[in-house]
């Protein structure tokens, strides 16, 4: 949604310069933790709870995060309790991570495998990406069985799959055309 986007916007972009002065990974992070707490539907509900006063909203919402908050951290959080931003966090987050990876000059590599992959198997696929997108990679994980066979990676917003169900949806298109 392009209205979320918008707002979340300049708070990742304030959030990335903060980080940016301090430990970046650090920051990353805890943008990522408050991001899946904010994100989860029992916070929604929280965040959404009229009878709340922001005080308490900043209490639960600290208390789930499971850290303590730095003062920058705690002053972001409050502000954007204070603005009504706080279910926008998880957008926030998104864009902080993308800001970074432009900024260290790389991207993520969501990995989707119809197997375990040996730690080997993810360096050897991660070695040829690199050279394929001359960028550097992070990779993460994800087993999905409905694959059937072989990977589907997306690197920002491009994807490479080789899986067998796309093989097959390929062939089917081309056999019923």
């Amino acid at each position: 949604m392009a209205e979320i986007s918008t707002i979340a916007r300049p708070y990742a972009e304030a959030l990335y310069r903060v980080a940016k002065e301090g430990d970046l990974e650090s920051w990353a992070d805890l943008v990522s933790r408050m991001a899946d707490v904010a994100g989860n539907p029992d916070m929604q509900a929280v965040i959404g709870n009229p009878k709340l006063s922001p005080e308490q909203v900043y209490s639960i919402f600290s208390g789930v995060v499971g850290v303590p908050l730095a003062d920058e951290a705690a002053n972001f959080v409050k502000t954007l309790i204070d603005n009504g931003r706080l279910g926008v966090l998880p957008d926030i987050a998104e864009q902080f991570h993308a800001l970074k990876n432009a900024g260290q000059g790389s991207a993520d590599a969501a990995i989707f495998s119809a197997f375990p992959m040996s730690e080997a198997q993810v360096a050897a696929l991660i070695a040829t990406l690199e050279k394929k997108f001359k960028i550097k990679l992070t990779p993460s994980v994800t087993v999905d069985p409905s694959l059937i066979g072989g990977v589907r990676v997306v690197v920002n917003d491009e994807v490479l799959d080789t899986s067998i169900r796309t093989r097959l949806e390929q062939m089917r298109v081309a056999l019923t055309a």
